[in-house]
């Protein structure tokens, strides 16, 4: 699992180039002032604070040169109601006409029915609960790309590489370079310790 960091490109490519193995690209959201770093790069919505229709607008707009690059766009969501999300996501239509939008996983959408694609949202500790876990390994045996937000810590990294995500984000990643560097220490000396097991 790789991150997708909320930064300018200048930031992105020394990631990319320091651990290539740990960075993916770039994410943009809509209050993002940002400039496309030119490389892989998904798209949030940012309801988990605010959502503003106008301003996710303009943001497809403006990524519309670099769209093959795109892994998603979050369709608008409702933190933690999964019955409500699915309801705008049956919309989507009305939110986008350059990007197909995907559907943001919220608590309880286990219980429902098809789930079409995977960015993981929820509410803790949803987010880290068996459901979700199963709602990520399903989505990769039917092979569809599965993004984490609020990946910040060494335990939901683990969590969820296991489970075979593809992307993740976190808030205090794109702030404090300590945090990814401190995740890919732990994550590298937890691969070194399996392997002196065997």
């Amino acid at each position: 699992m790789k991150f997708l960091i909320d930064t300018n490109p200048p930031k992105i490519e020394k990631w990319i180039e320091e651990a290539p193995d740990f960075v993916a690209g770039q994410l943009i959201v809509p209050a993002s002032t940002r400039k496309n770093w030119g490389g892989t790069f998904g798209l949030d919505n940012s309801a988990f604070v605010r959502f503003d229709a106008k301003k996710f607008a303009r943001l497809q707009k403006n990524q519309q040169e670099w769209k093959e690059s795109c892994l998603f766009v979050t369709c608008p969501d409702v933190p933690g109601d999964a019955r409500r999300t699915l309801e705008i996501w049956r919309h989507r239509d009305m939110f986008s006409e350059e990007f197909d939008l995907s559907l943001v996983l919220q608590n309880g959408i286990e219980d429902m029915e098809e789930t079409p694609a995977v960015f993981i949202g929820g509410r803790d500790p949803w987010k880290e609960s068996q459901a979700c876990l199963d709602l990520v390994r399903t989505a990769k045996i039917l092979k569809k790309h599965v993004h984490c937000g609020r990946v910040n810590q060494i335990k939901r990294f683990s969590l969820y590489s296991e489970a075979g995500a593809d992307t993740c984000d976190g808030s205090s990643i794109a702030i404090h370079d300590n945090k990814l560097r401190d995740i890919i220490k732990r994550h590298n000396n937890s691969e070194a310790s399996e392997s002196r097991l065997f």
